[in-house]
């Protein structure tokens, strides 16, 4: 599992680096363009992480951003999580799975069509357009009846119009020191989802600079380096 002598090769050509005064250049230029390519080839070898499961459902998800949601859900203990964005439902089934190990918790998760048989009895499923007054009136009356900690995932529609339209219809519901994260950030990264933008990148800088409730946690973001959702995490105060 621990591959010592890969680690001490990278740590002596960090060393090299750092000894013929370089390692500047190298984080500003070689590991950036080294960041990508091992980036964009792990998006094409899992086919963007779209064949993955959990317990046998689909989850799409990339995995290193999932383990970073499950510590800060357990970090959080959010009394409800809302999603948008169902799609196949695996990631809501993952969501009430951590609630039940953890014993409280409940899940609405929102979409525009049903994709899924899955049930649960932490997760309400509501079909319609997130930002639509009906969808969002069943978010409030379930909000107010389950209390805090409230916890937001943005997954549904990652174009610029739609993020920014969810962030400020959402971004209520959350309660102070959890977070709303937005999810696929990277849209706006990596050339090969070029064809896709603009995406929610500018979306978050344009919300960051309206609601100074609200904070990137850039820490949490970078916690493996790589991420579908840069300056995703945000923390609201």
């Amino acid at each position: 599992m621990h591959n010592r002598n890969g680690l001490k090769v990278a740590k002596r050509a960090l060393k090299a680096f750092e000894t013929f005064g370089l390692l500047a250049l190298y984080k500003r230029v070689v590991y950036p363009i080294v960041n990508k390519l091992f980036f964009m080839q792990l998006v094409l070898e899992t086919g963007n992480f779209s064949d993955l499961t959990w317990l046998g459902k689909p989850i799409w998800q990339n995995i290193l951003d999932l383990w970073v949601i499950q510590e800060t859900v357990f970090e959080v203990k959010p009394n409800l999580l809302i999603e948008t964005g169902t799609n196949k439902g695996g990631s809501a089934f993952f969501y009430a799975q951590m609630f039940d190990l953890m014993g409280k918790g409940k899940v609405v998760s929102i979409d525009i069509e049903k994709m899924h048989d899955l049930t649960h009895p932490r997760i309400e499923f509501i079909v319609g357009h997130s930002t639509s007054d009906y969808v969002l009136g069943k978010v409030r009356d379930i909000a107010s009846s389950v209390g805090g900690p409230v916890m937001v995932i943005l997954d549904s529609d990652h174009s610029r119009d739609h993020v920014s339209s969810e962030l400020e219809e959402y971004a209520r519901f959350v309660t102070p020191n959890s977070y709303l994260l937005v999810q696929d950030g990277v849209i706006d990264i990596l050339p090969i989802f070029r064809f896709d933008r603009p995406g929610p990148l500018a979306a978050i800088r344009s919300f960051i600079q309206r609601h100074s409730e609200f904070e990137v946690d850039i820490e949490r973001g970078g916690r493996f380096l790589i991420t579908h959702h840069p300056s995703g995490w945000l923390r609201k105060r």
